[in-house]
């Protein structure tokens, strides 16, 4: 019984829009240890400052050379324990696989080993210059020529480009060396195929280096239709681009027969190598007729994911296509020491298309990767592999019993395990499930992709989660899938316990509002 006390007071509870009780509402918002917390705006004030500085003698001479600020700058001033504790609860509220199991499909979000951190923040790694004279960082160059050795050994090609930044970067990368290789030989060649279980990327990369884009279909079992393509290979087409493991979580069987009839039309092979986590140490691209694959570090080899980087997308290249990588790269001399090639010109270059960049990127990622390739071992990176792709297979047949699995009668999966909304009731979508998982304590894996699903769901379990973890999450997948069938109306509203209950996000996406005004 709510029955107000000596003060007057009288709780009054906190009631969800399903009707469910959560108990007293608090004044604060807080909800004991997950605090509320407001915008930096709203804490602070632009006329104060959490630091004593001099006052500027505005007349004074500056090096700005007429860029001075004319207004205010309009930032809030904290003090340190306000600024600490606003960015320490806003962290609360993020989720990160440092906290749980992340389940995005296709993106491989594994554990980060600290030792790799510890590696990249040495100082000699950590504090160099891109600039800085080459026999001053040997010890740099050693990692990237290093590593390009090891990624060149893994997949049986015979080059590496170290410079592009991450996949859809190397996806440019590869197909401007294949644009560079019709060039040379006089063959103004307009059109690539790709298939409808490649990555989203891909036809996106091949319309902005300027070719045409046409869709291969997939099969009832979810592979490249062998047949449709080879019916379209003609002397306008430059190229396939094939994403392999597919984006249904299905290894392309067919591989060598496609690279094979691509080849004999007179076009090149371009491998998607986002999903090269499934098969490293096991399959190696090169055998497979690959022309030209970028890898992502950030996921095959556990280095930082998220958040817009730092990415890194080192891409290999055939005999063929070796010529026409881009600047620079790292060579070994007879001594020992190691050098940059990076003039077109010189003796050692061969008909590069140029530069993707003007260095080499983030030194941080390629530390961060050969720490990970030494510290596993070649038998250690193929049970990086075998881990995997068991782990994908433990959610895929855990599930299919419940879930609709479109490809579960196509053989074992690889990465990732992929479902559908089907027999969903009422009008709940896959957009409802995701955000129940919310209230379960998980981030959604990725949803509605690919296309080739209705309402896809995409699950990437890695091999870094244990069956434990596993177990648990495939336990309250089930549940919430249970409502999802029984047409369960209360997930149109969730999450309920997140910071934040259900935003508009295509709103969010169009018209986001990227300043904040005062509303008084």
């Amino acid at each position: 019984m709510n029955a107000p006390n000596k003060s007057g007071w009288k709780p009054q509870m906190e009631v969800t829009e399903d009707g469910l009780h959560n108990g007293p509402m608090t004044t604060t918002g807080n909800r004991a240890l997950m605090l509320e917390e407001p915008l930096i705006f709203e804490i602070g004030h632009s006329e104060t400052t959490g630091v004593d500085l001099p006052e500027i003698d505005e007349s004074a001479p500056t090096r700005l050379a007429g860029v001075e600020r004319s207004e205010p700058i309009g930032l809030v001033g904290l003090t340190e324990p306000e600024t600490v504790r606003h960015y320490t609860r806003l962290s609360r509220q993020n989720y990160g696989i440092d906290l749980g199991f992340f389940p995005l499909g296709s993106c491989t979000m594994k554990h980060n080993p600290r030792l790799n951190e510890k590696m990249a923040r040495l100082p000699g790694f950590a504090d160099i210059h891109p600039l800085a004279p080459q026999q001053s960082v040997q010890g740099a160059l050693q990692v990237i020529h290093e590593l390009g050795d090891w990624l060149c050994k893994l997949t049986g090609m015979p080059s590496v480009a170290m410079s592009p930044k991450a996949g859809a970067h190397g996806e440019l990368c590869g197909i401007l060396a294949i644009r560079a290789a019709h060039t040379a030989r006089g063959d103004a060649r307009r059109v690539v195929l790709v298939p409808e279980s490649a990555h989203g990327t891909n036809p996106a990369t091949a319309a902005f280096a300027g070719y045409e884009v046409e869709d291969i279909p997939a099969t009832a079992e979810g592979r490249v239709d062998v047949a449709k393509l080879k019916e379209r290979l003609g002397p306008d087409v430059a190229g396939v681009m094939i994403t392999n493991p597919n984006t249904c979580g299905l290894f392309e069987k067919d591989f060598r027969e496609i690279a094979d009839a691509v080849h004999e039309a007179g076009g090149y092979v371009y491998c998607d190598g986002a999903n090269f986590n499934a098969i490293v140490g096991r399959v190696r691209p090169g055998d497979l007729g690959v022309d030209a694959m970028h890898i992502n570090l950030h996921k095959t080899f556990s280095t930082p994911h998220g958040g817009g980087g730092p990415g890194s997308g080192p891409v290999v290249f055939s005999e063929a296509l070796a010529p026409y990588a881009p600047l620079p790269f790292v060579k070994k001399s007879d001594e020992g020491e190691y050098y940059l090639v990076e003039e077109e010109s010189g003796d050692e270059c061969g008909p590069t298309f140029g530069r993707m960049t003007a260095f080499h990127g983030q030194m941080g990622m390629f530390t961060r990767a050969l720490t990970y390739m030494l510290s596993h071992g070649a038998d250690g990176l193929k049970q990086v592999a075998e881990d995997a792709v068991l782990n994908a297979n433990y959610v895929l047949r855990s599930l299919e019993d419940i879930l609709y699995a479109p490809f579960a009668d196509s053989g074992p999966c690889m990465h990732e395990a992929l479902f559908g909304d089907k027999d969903f009731g009422g009008d709940l979508s896959t957009l409802d499930l995701a955000k129940a998982l919310i209230d379960e304590g998980y981030h959604p894996m990725t949803v509605y992709f690919p296309l080739v699903v209705h309402g896809a769901m995409l699950v990437e379990p890695t091999e870094t989660e244990s069956k434990a973890s596993l177990d648990q999450f495939i336990t309250a997948f089930r549940s919430v899938t249970e409502r999802a069938l029984a047409g369960d109306e209360t997930m149109k509203q969730a999450p309920y316990y997140a910071p934040r209950r259900r935003l508009d996000e295509t709103a969010a996406a169009r018209k986001p509002k990227l300043s904040w005004t005062d509303p008084e």
